[in-house]
């Protein structure tokens, strides 16, 4: 059998549904053996980077691993920006690159550049095919890498002249996930120290979402009774309308819930990814920490570790419900929770919604207001992900995407793409600035294409917003964030899909509400309100 049908073989044994990719001289062979498959579908691409936000964002939505392909040279450093953002944001995504021949790899070669060297910081596993006999090994040994927490990419490189060579059809069976709890003995010191502290507060991660934990957290946290604060890609773990909900924490400035993690005596720290914000930003009063994650703690004078549950998060909150722990029934001073809801503008009077204005926060509200639990919003990066951070409460846990770690603006309209085709019965709606939107736009072709339906909303208002109020906050003034922009509403059309342009944010809330019920591809192009 020819290895790129033994590849998409053992492809076919990992339960892969979707390649996301562009086809080059160096993978034609594994093209060729896509087409034949019954199982998989090949999605062609117009840009690699955008391949693998797709499957970044289907492996976070489906829960298995995505898939991506390219040729050699500037098709595989295209992949990059996708393939480190998965490295960052934790998600698992298997990646197949092509390569020339290892008959020309001893002397510099047309498109030729050392991929394992350029891959290996980004990702979990990088590995060149050296040997067909070792394919269905090196297959599976990516995807059980990118599906063990914490996720993220592992990249395998096939050689031009092995993908057209014969190659044994053995599968591999597919082990369960592995995973440790932590000992009795460590249970019981956190139950001792949880029963001793008068205030604790609990900052949770999205590692309790990857690991399955949101039935026991809400467990736990209902029997302690204490005030939670959570990351960015954690959104919705914490119902909206719960007293405990102190919202998101991990802004840059004028993070007020700071000030009630300042009045804590104990730190819950659960399933949080630092990599999102550094314990120094947070953690300055140096208030010691019960660690509850998969992995050890990284300790440091701001983050001083008392205790530690390591091992699965859903076993370690499980053991923990099972042990007695007292109620602690606190409440930050300052009528800090309020103050939150007014600041970041959380609560919203519908009754007025005729007479405001056109501003993010505000669309924010409307699609707030018209989402269910099948909603699920992706956003890209810029000013507008900070408001969505801050005011937008989706109502499930994972309810919106936020890259936090790597943080690459474009990302919005490729992953909605693999976002829909992971839940096809939801309803997906991106948001995007203008800036973000025009890096990766050709993508609606794609989503086009394979008839997909979600909602694009364009925010405009000329400028990198972001960075504009950072220069202005260090020069006092700025400079290279202007630029200019088409029509999106006819740039929408010229890709044949709808493009509309409310003017008022009851026009917009109108055109949103048969949007949702039309079930199709369309783009609003919002002028934001200056």
């Amino acid at each position: 059998m020819k290895a790129t049908d033994v590849i998409v073989q053992c492809l076919e044994n990992e339960g892969v549904e979707y390649v996301f990719g562009i086809v080059g001289k160096e993978t034609l062979d594994f093209i060729e053996s896509l087409s034949k498959s019954d199982q998989i579908t090949f999605i062609p691409a117009r840009h690699e980077q955008g391949a693998a936000f797709m499957a970044s964002a289907y492996g976070k939505f489906s829960g298995n691993s995505g898939v991506c392909t390219s040729t050699l040279g500037p098709g595989a450093t295209n992949l990059i920006t996708g393939i480190a953002s998965a490295y960052l944001d934790y998600s698992p995504v298997v990646a197949i690159a092509g390569q020339a021949g290892l008959d020309k790899q001893h002397k510099p070669y047309h498109q030729l550049i050392d991929l394992v060297k350029l891959f290996g910081p980004i990702t979990k596993c990088t590995v060149q095919v050296l040997d067909n006999q070792s394919i269905p090994e090196l297959i599976r040994h990516a995807f059980r890498v990118s599906q063990m927490e914490k996720p993220g990419p592992a990249l395998l490189i096939i050689p031009e002249n092995l993908a057209m060579e014969a190659a044994p059809p053995k599968i591999l069976p597919i082990l369960p996930k592995s995973s440790t709890q932590p000992d009795h003995s460590s249970i019981a010191e956190a139950c001792k120290i949880l029963n001793e502290c008068q205030k604790p507060f609990v900052i949770v991660g999205s590692g309790v979402i990857r690991q399955e934990g949101t039935d026991q957290f809400i467990a736990f946290t209902e029997n302690l009774q204490a005030p939670i604060t959570h990351s960015f890609t954690v959104k919705g773990i914490v119902p909206k309308i719960s007293p405990l909900n102190y919202y998101t924490f991990g802004f840059e400035e004028n993070d007020l819930v700071l000030s009630g993690i300042s009045e804590a005596d104990l730190l819950i720290v659960i399933g949080f990814d630092v990599i999102e914000r550094l314990p120094k930003d947070w953690n300055k009063n140096k208030i010691p920490v019960l660690h509850i994650d998969a992995h050890q703690a990284l300790v440091d004078e701001f983050y001083p570790v008392k205790v530690e549950l390591v091992g699965n998060i859903n076993k370690s909150l499980k053991e923990m419900n099972a042990q007695h722990i007292q109620l602690k029934n606190w409440t930050p001073s300052g009528n800090l929770k309020k103050r939150i809801e007014q600041t970041y503008q959380i609560k919203f009077n519908k009754k007025e919604i005729s007479h405001l204005p056109l501003t993010t926060e505000n669309i924010l509200h409307v699609i707030e207001k018209v989402s269910t639990e099948q909603t699920f919003l992706i956003s890209d990066v810029g000013a507008h992900k900070i408001s969505i951070a801050r005011t937008y409460q989706p109502k499930r846990a994972g309810g919106v995407l936020i890259s936090n770690g790597f943080a690459s603006m474009g990302i919005a309209i490729p992953s909605s793409v693999g976002a829909k085709l992971a839940r096809p019965n939801d309803t997906i709606i991106c948001i995007t600035g203008d800036g973000g939107a025009l890096m990766n736009f050709a993508e609606i072709e794609t989503a086009k294409r394979l008839g997909l339906s979600f909602i694009i909303i364009v925010l405009n208002d000329y400028v990198l917003e972001l960075e504009k109020q950072m220069m202005n906050k260090k020069f006092g003034t700025s400079s290279g964030v202007n630029f200019g922009n088409p029509d999106f509403v006819q740039l929408a059309i010229s890709f044949g899909i709808k493009g509309v342009k409310p003017q008022t944010i009851s026009e917009f809330e109108e055109l949103l509400k048969s949007t949702l019920s039309s079930n199709e591809l369309i783009l609003f192009e919002i002028p934001l309100s200056q």
